[in-house]
């Protein structure tokens, strides 16, 4: 990680209910200036009242906040955008297969110096951010591996120091370090068969996490408004009833995953694609297949194409021989 210049600790009051638009009382300490770690500020965002609640608590109390919930549902995006209006530097870390105790510790490289090859440690990103004033993001927290896992369980504790063995040294946290991790279950594994990879949480360390919120699918309304948002093209009567049409076909793919009928589910990330991929294609049936149909399952495509023509009152299309790019 580059040399940036943090600033120590929070110097700008915000007030929530100004910059949120909730209706409370509390207030959190921010930055006044931007660094190159400070997530990029979407205007047009709509938060989750109690999910923001959950993160701006962890921010303002240093508490770790775990975030459960449905892919797409916007769990680290919610992170980040928090993070951006109180200009706090925020870093990502998916906590995928690949990621072992050595991209998070650090470990011994070679490298020239006054013309002779030294070894000299490099610190990984968890010493590096715990030492500074960071907000430190683990994505898919509940599909990270075991060695791993215990490593994180070393600072989840607010006053935790961390020990980098090679180099007998005691890291001390930062007083503006702070963590936060989102994932798919509740720690307790995979039990629908969708988060495959996913692993069982000891409860040690789901015990360290001080606030836990879940965040599932919005309402009609709240999603209706996030698309229209980021498509303001559609701001017209035909686009809000093909918005309307789009996310009327997503409730009944979350109907149908929870009763069993399909295995694949529409979340509101995948309702933005359509829309984006429509803006394109200037067909929404075509665009509906490139974006979700052909990722599911051949035997449960009869049904999700039902879904599509009770919505829009029309059969899928078959090809793209008559679109107009």
């Amino acid at each position: 990680m580059s040399n940036t210049n943090f600033i120590a600790k929070p110097d700008t009051k915000i007030s929530v209910s100004k910059i949120f638009g909730f209706n409370t009382e509390m207030e959190v300490k921010g930055f006044s200036k931007k660094n190159e770690y400070v997530p990029k500020l979407d205007e047009d965002y709509k938060f989750d009242k109690d999910t923001t609640l959950a993160i701006l608590a962890g921010f303002a109390h240093n508490k770790r906040v775990l975030i459960q919930g449905y892919h797409g549902t916007g769990k680290s995006t919610h992170i980040e955008q928090v993070a951006a209006r109180l200009n706090w530097p925020c870093v990502r870390v998916n906590l995928d297969s690949h990621i072992s105790r050595i991209d998070l510790i650090g470990k011994d490289s070679i490298k020239l110096k006054d013309g002779k090859q030294i070894t000299e440690f490099k610190e990984g990103i968890l010493p590096w951010s715990i030492q500074n004033p960071i907000a430190l993001v683990f994505d898919e927290y509940d599909a990270g591996r075991p060695d791993v896992m215990f490593v994180i369980q070393r600072v989840l504790e607010s006053d935790g120091n961390f020990t980098l063995l090679d180099k007998n040294k005691v890291l001390e946290q930062h007083d503006c370090f702070r963590m936060f991790a989102t994932t798919n279950t509740v720690g307790l594994g995979d039990t629908t068969g969708l988060y495959h990879g996913t692993q069982q949480i000891n409860q040690g360390q789901m015990d360290r996490w001080n606030i836990v919120s879940t965040l599932n699918y919005l309402s009609f309304e709240k999603e209706f408004e996030i698309i229209l948002s980021k498509n303001k093209s559609f701001n017209n009567k035909d686009g809000k009833e093909l918005i309307t049409c789009m996310i009327k076909v997503a409730e009944l793919t979350r109907k149908g995953f929870v009763n069993g009928d399909i295995s694949t589910v529409m979340s509101p990330r995948t309702v933005l694609h359509w829309a984006e991929n429509t803006k394109i294609f200037k067909d929404a049936g075509y665009s509906f297949r490139l974006t979700f149909l052909n990722k599911c399952d051949e035997i449960e495509k009869k049904i999700i194409s039902e879904y599509y023509q009770r919505c829009f009152g029309e059969d899928l299309p078959e090809s793209s021989v008559n679109l107009k790019i």
